[in-house]
């Protein structure tokens, strides 16, 4: 894992190349978001919300998508078991992503840095089939404690349709995945003996890994200022009401994405194909008298 001192942000070129990879993505998705405009021009901030299952498969969008719009590149806190995965490590390290510690945290805050948290973790990403969308947050508090120590702003965002892209077919802890966590814990050593490493065996298309094309919603609530506890980061009743008011405001954001996506007819491709269709008919009694004048 690189030196966070040794960070320099990806140019402008190699941000243009991976987001110009996303696309076959985006169109496969075709993602919607909500409120960027709620996320400052500039740090220290964290940005604060729920994981999917799997993790990375919603997450790349955040990061071009809050580039694109606010013209900031964002950092993000994650699991040490990324840097055990060679090559992946790489990608982790030029994308600015650190260890998710809170000396890392609280470096990356002191230098003005704006910080995507994802408080599940790995519980989020290994989530069993019925816990979809539930927050596993348990009763950490760190997040709210590094955003309190450097009196910046909570950013709360949710994600919404990766669930549907999956069908669980085996949860983590299934006695059919005991090699697989065997064999884990012996790539893995310590790590590999978490309960939250193992992830889940699902399918998508068919009896394929190839997620089915749902939409991705993303919503991004406002800021929650943490000045009002100042002082108090060593404060668990303090920071618990800051933990509990973010909390609150994320799942407020899944549910109102969850509500869009139940009613929106452009969730899958047939429905967008359905809409095109129809906006053309529409044109059609405009367009048709003009060329008959012709």
């Amino acid at each position: 894992m690189a030196p966070l001192a040794d960070w320099t942000p990806p140019s402008e070129h190699l941000i243009r190349a991976a987001s110009l990879a996303l696309e076959p993505w985006r169109a496969w998705t075709s993602p919607v978001f909500h409120g960027l405009e709620n996320i400052p021009e500039h740090g220290p901030a964290l940005l604060v919300g729920n994981h999917t299952v799997y993790g990375v498969i919603d997450a790349p969008l955040i990061f071009f998508e809050i580039h694109r719009r606010r013209g900031v590149w964002v950092r993000s806190l994650a699991d040490h078991v990324h840097w055990q995965i060679p090559g992946w490590r790489t990608i982790m390290d030029m994308g600015g992503s650190v260890d998710g510690t809170r000396e890392n945290c609280r470096e990356l805050l002191r230098t003005g840095q704006m910080v995507v948290v994802f408080p599940g973790g790995a519980r989020e990403a290994t989530r069993h089939r019925d816990d979809a969308y539930q927050l596993q947050w348990d009763t950490r508090l760190g997040f709210a404690r590094m955003a309190i120590e450097a009196g910046c702003p909570i950013v709360p965002f949710g994600t919404v349709g990766v669930e549907e892209m999956f069908t669980t077919v085996l949860d983590p802890d299934s006695r059919l995945l005991a090699p697989a966590r065997g064999f884990g814990r012996l790539v893995l050593g310590e790590r590999g003996r978490r309960d939250d490493v193992m992830v889940p065996l699902s399918r998508g298309i068919g009896l394929t890994p190839v997620p089915r094309p749902e939409r991705l919603y993303y919503g991004f609530g406002k800021p929650i200022d943490t000045t009002r506890w100042a002082g108090l980061a060593g404060d668990v009743g303090a920071v618990t009401a800051a933990r509990d008011e973010a909390r609150k405001a994320v799942e407020e954001i899944i549910d109102g994405l969850r509500a869009e996506q139940a009613t929106d007819p452009g969730r899958t491709p047939m429905g967008r194909l359905g809409r095109g269709l129809a906006g053309g008919a529409r044109m059609l009694p405009r367009v048709v008298p003009g060329l008959i004048s012709r």
